[in-house]
């Protein structure tokens, strides 16, 4: 068997060409001859458009064509489409207001594009922008969650009643009321999941080129579902056909969910150039990215938990509104709603469980999908109120959790919230946290933190979350436009190297190497003899894209299922060439050996027989060795963790420091190690900037506050410290491959568990809450506060 399969910590194959400057991105593609789109954005966040003029643009040196809502109606375009519907609680269906490619008579949020200038320089078309005038008729805005259903909130959209996009409810309300009349504690509290940023490296990006001698249209653009973005583009705005559109995403450097959806300024792209016939291309600048990426999370939560006498959670209820921002985009409705409250049992035995969600439109930039999705806020939500409910019982919050952990002979589990979850040893994970982070030793360090004038604090947190975005049936169930099964094909050169293609997409994670190791240790080909190809409509013959830690689990599942299409079709063509019965054909580490013999023959001499079919058995099988298979799994998967966090706070500046993080996740099977401590490392380490630093704000007029690096922070190096992780596996029974997702379980995780140890640091000045960013300028006034108090 070549080194390399399951289980090694390999390094990552495509790491030399990425780090060396030899990757291929969507700006470095160069077209000779053609033009650049300079998107002019709305300074106002609600303004009413009462005219454009753009003759002056239009004269100007080098342009091409300005294109304004009018053209948009004319050439015949659709809205931007929205993947996902809700349906409210007495029946209706969500408010889903029309989103114009190019704003029409009305600009919602700073940054909607009023018009798209295209000329043959990006400095052209610049300039021209500048000259194309707008009148535009200032109107009060929407922009804060918590104001929009108020009486006499300015109306972002008419047709969306009370700026109400869907009222939402799911889980038994009787029996949740029925737990809390009974209980003999109540834990409650008022939470803020504030709005963030996601920032990839690599801004948003699309080169279009037409061939009007084919109709053909071909789109480069920075994807990370680039058959999802051909069907909602083609079909609902551009009306191109699938069969003269295809979507290339090339090398794509972080996604993080907003490079999910489809945008406008791709569709733009891609008229522009069918409508002049030449490339077109657009790259945002970073400014644009703030304002015109969308942005995740944006909740206003109250949570209340029940306890009975000896701390047995018996009741969760879940009142939350819920940001949309401007307009719909192509998963926002799902991500309140069953992302969210599906999670609402987390590790626990919580019998009862009812949410409300309240689904709101303001006047700021569109939210969508961030690492988690849904998940993060659930598990903030349940996490902090299991802490508040050991401060108010008196129970040790980790002996608390104990006592209402799902036990491991429980699985599969049915919550009380639709999921099953597949498999789990919860306190195995919160034990191996506990004892790793020296928790009993914590007062000795708490005393010398105290003895140096600073406060320290503990806290744990124990996420779970659904990944691998599946099963199509019950996601259509749920409101799903489209299934998410994955595809792959195993092909064989004659040669025997191979070519996978898959319908996910690697945007940091490393499938072309992890996709190379399970073909390693099923096939046995040398890990250097296999090639990964995504992100290519024209390539891969369809897939739903990479997200919601599915890629592993459902795509790597689907390239299984073609390595068993290849050693069934490889044991006949070996029969043949062996003079044997396909029946005594036995097939392992790269070789197929007649049974109780000696003779085998390797894949790469059955493949080379296959291509060059001499000697094959051609009135049975067709040549070639080249498999194609789907996989849509009956459930999700449900990766979980256990985390300690520890902090200390400068109580005279508010400035607080990790000082340790250990990590225990369950991921299941483990493909690579190595790139499971990577994406644990960077989930981490997107949690603790949430928790401390990170924030998207508008002003009330709908100005955005966070326009920069300037003024939106990003967690550095040195707020993070070195992260001690651990693992446990418990293997997943709905895949193939028992694996379980990864890329997001730190980011869903690593909030509670700062934020916990952030209120225990707290604790003995009388605090008992405080809101993410835990910034200086927060805890310092917190603290200022408490002390008045």
């Amino acid at each position: 068997m070549p080194e390399g399969g399951i289980g090694a910590a390999v390094k990552r194959k495509e790491d030399f060409r990425l780090l060396t400057g030899r990757g291929a991105y969507t700006d470095d593609i160069a077209r000779p001859g053609g033009a650049l789109v300079h998107m002019l954005r709305s300074p106002h966040a609600h303004a009413d458009i009462a005219s454009i003029d753009a003759a002056a643009a239009r004269a100007a040196p080098g342009v091409a064509a300005v294109l304004t809502g009018a053209d948009v109606d004319a050439d015949g375009l659709g809205g931007m489409p929205c993947g996902w519907g809700i349906t409210s609680r007495d029946g209706a269906p969500m408010a889903e207001p029309k989103w114009p490619v190019i704003a029409q008579g009305k600009a919602r949020y700073v940054g909607e594009i009023v018009a798209a200038v295209v000329a043959e320089t990006a400095e052209q078309a610049a300039d021209a922008a500048a000259l194309v005038a707008v009148d535009y008729r200032p109107a009060p805005a929407c922009a804060q969650t918590g104001a929009a259903m108020e009486p006499g909130a300015p109306a972002v959209h008419e047709d969306a009643a009370g700026n109400v996009c869907f009222d939402w409810d799911f889980g038994d309300q009787a029996a949740t009321d029925a737990a809390f009349e009974g209980a003999a504690h109540v834990a409650a509290l008022d939470l803020v999941n504030q709005r963030i940023a996601p920032h990839p490296m690599e801004p948003r990006a699309a080169v279009a080129d037409y061939d009007a001698g084919s109709g053909k249209l071909t789109l480069h653009c920075t994807g990370q579902a680039a058959h999802a973005m051909r069907l909602l583009l083609g079909a609902f705005v551009l009306n191109q056909p699938e069969n003269r559109f295809r979507v290339v995403c090339p090398d794509v450097g972080g996604g993080f969910g907003t490079k999910v959806p489809p945008y406008c300024e791709y569709a733009i792209v891609c008229w522009a150039a069918r409508k002049l016939g030449r490339s077109v291309r657009w790259t945002a600048q970073r400014w644009e990215s703030f304002v015109t990426d969308t942005h995740g999370r944006d909740h206003l939560t109250r949570a209340e938990l029940a306890l009975d006498k000896e701390g047995k959670f018996t009741g969760l209820r879940v009142r939350t509104t819920a940001n949309m921002g401007a307009y719909l985009s192509a998963f926002a409705p799902l991500i309140p709603t069953y992302l969210y409250a599906t999670l609402f049992a987390g590790q626990y035995t919580t019998p009862a469980i009812w949410t409300n969600v309240k689904a709101v439109f303001t006047h700021t930039s569109p939210v969508d999908a961030l690492r988690g999705a849904g998940r993060p806020e659930a598990t903030y939500l349940v996490e902090r109120l299991v802490d508040e409910a050991a401060r108010i019982s008196g129970i040790d919050p980790v002996e608390l959790r104990r006592r209402n952990l799902i036990p491991p002979d429980a699985f599969p589990y049915q919550t009380p919230v639709a999921l099953l979850y597949d498999s789990g040893e919860y306190e195995r994970a919160i034990d191996l946290a506990v004892g790793a982070s020296g928790w009993a030793g914590f007062a000795e360090r708490k005393r010398r933190s105290e003895a140096a004038g600073k406060l320290r604090g503990i806290g744990l947190a124990a996420p779970i979350e659904a990944t691998g975005a599946a099963p199509s049936a019950i996601a259509g169930s749920l409101g799903a436009r489209a299934g998410l099964y994955e595809s792959a094909q195993v092909r064989f050169d004659a040669t025997g190297t191979v070519t996978v293609y898959a319908g996910t997409h690697n945007h940091g994670q490393g499938h072309e190497t992890t996709f190379a190791q399970l073909v390693t240790d099923k096939l046995g080909v040398p890990l250097e003899n296999v090639n990964v190809v995504e992100g290519d409509t024209d390539r891969a013959t369809m897939g739903m894209g990479t997200y919601g830690s599915r890629s592993l689990s459902v795509g790597g599942s689907a390239i299984d299922r073609a390595m068993d299409k290849i050693v069934d079709k490889g044991r006949k063509i070996a029969a043949h060439l062996m003079e044997a019965s396909v029946e005594d054909i036995e097939f392992d580490a790269g070789t197929f050996t007649v049974t109780g013999t000696d003779r085998s023959t390797t894949i790469g001499e059955v493949a080379f027989a296959a291509y060059v079919p001499h000697n094959y058995p051609l009135e049975e099988l067709e040549p070639g060795l080249d498999e194609q298979a789907y996989f849509d799994p009956a459930n999700f998967n449900f990766p979980y963790a256990a985390y300690v966090c520890e902090v200390e706070i400068d109580p005279e500046t508010g400035a607080l420091s990790v000082e340790a993080f250990t990590a225990v996740d369950d991921v299941g099977n483990v493909v690579n190690p190595m790139i499971v401590e990577g994406q644990v490392h960077g989930g981490v380490v997107h949690g603790i900037g949430q928790a401390l630093c990170e924030r998207v704000a508008f002003d009330d007029s709908g100005q955005p506050l966070t326009g920069s690096l300037m003024d939106y922070t990003l967690p550095r190096a040195d707020d993070v410290p070195d992260l001690a992780l651990h693992g446990t596996v418990t293997p997943c029974p709905m895949n193939p491959l028992g694996v379980k997702g990864v890329g997001e379980i730190g980011a869903i995780g690593a909030p509670a568990a700062v934020m916990n140890a952030a209120v225990d640091a707290l604790a003995p000045l009388g605090i008992s809450h405080i809101d993410m960013p835990a910034t200086p300028q927060s805890v310092w006034q917190a603290i200022r506060n408490a002390r008045a108090a």
